[in-house]
């Protein structure tokens, strides 16, 4: 099975200076990878660099099919709509409600015909367990349901990779619980996850393969003979 992401002797860079240098990255279908590190260390710089926020400065990278070193401006939404993308502070437009949210990316997107609009956003809604929200306004939702709301959002497109940055960042831990139960179950549903945090104590309870920036590379946890002993924060 051909790998989502395929990142080899990459240079991540934000304008001159190098975050990362010689990075190597495969994500496969149906895998969950955490992303760690230091705060400044490059985990946002990375993932920015995937969704074609940053360009690809050498090396080579694929990301859904997508040659990031040739990647025209014009064509980083199409990659994007190969994309979940979920942060931290859930990014909801606060002046519609949640079933406008989602009909404003589908409109976006492409998406034309109503009833397979309505249809689709009633799909995602009932993937993350508030199928019956759809009429509330953002500020009348929990932080936890604002970052499922933002989850179902990242899923309209069906996308080949969730890239989350720091979801649960600022969610109560019975709150994370869920919301990684969530990302881990849609990634047995196929779809790769990468998800940067410094929630260790959760890590703990769902364990899955871990990177960690760290002295500008990007290395495996595993390479690390006491891991639980380092302290990323």
């Amino acid at each position: 099975m051909e790998p989502i992401v395929h990142i080899s002797d990459a240079r991540i860079a934000q304008h001159e200076n190098i975050v990362l240098d010689d990075v190597n990255l495969e994500i496969a279908p149906g895998e969950f990878i955490y992303l760690i590190g230091k705060t400044g260390s490059g985990k946002s710089s990375l993932l920015k660099t995937l969704y074609g926020e940053l360009p690809l400065k050498s090396g080579s990278g694929q990301v859904c099919g997508f040659d990031l070193v040739k990647l025209k401006k014009r064509k980083i939404p199409y990659l994007r709509r190969k994309l979940g993308i979920v942060f931290q502070d859930f990014e909801l437009l606060t002046d519609r409600s949640v079933n406008e949210n989602l009909k404003f990316v589908l409109k976006a997107t492409g998406w034309k015909d109503k009833s397979k609009t309505n249809e689709r956003i009633e799909e995602v809604l009932t993937k993350v367990g508030l199928q019956t929200k759809g009429y509330k306004m953002p500020h009348e939702l929990s932080g936890g349901e604002q970052q499922r709301i933002a989850i179902a959002r990242a899923l309209l497109n069906e996308p080949d990779l969730i890239l989350a940055d720091e979801p649960t960042g600022n969610l109560d831990p019975t709150t994370t619980e869920g919301i990684l139960q969530l990302l881990f179950d849609i990634s047995k549903g196929g779809k790769g996850v990468l998800m940067a945090t410094h929630d260790y104590a959760s890590m703990k309870k769902f364990e899955a393969r871990t990177l960690v920036c760290t002295d500008g590379k990007l290395r495996d946890a595993a390479s690390f003979n006491h891991f639980a002993d380092y302290s990323y924060r």
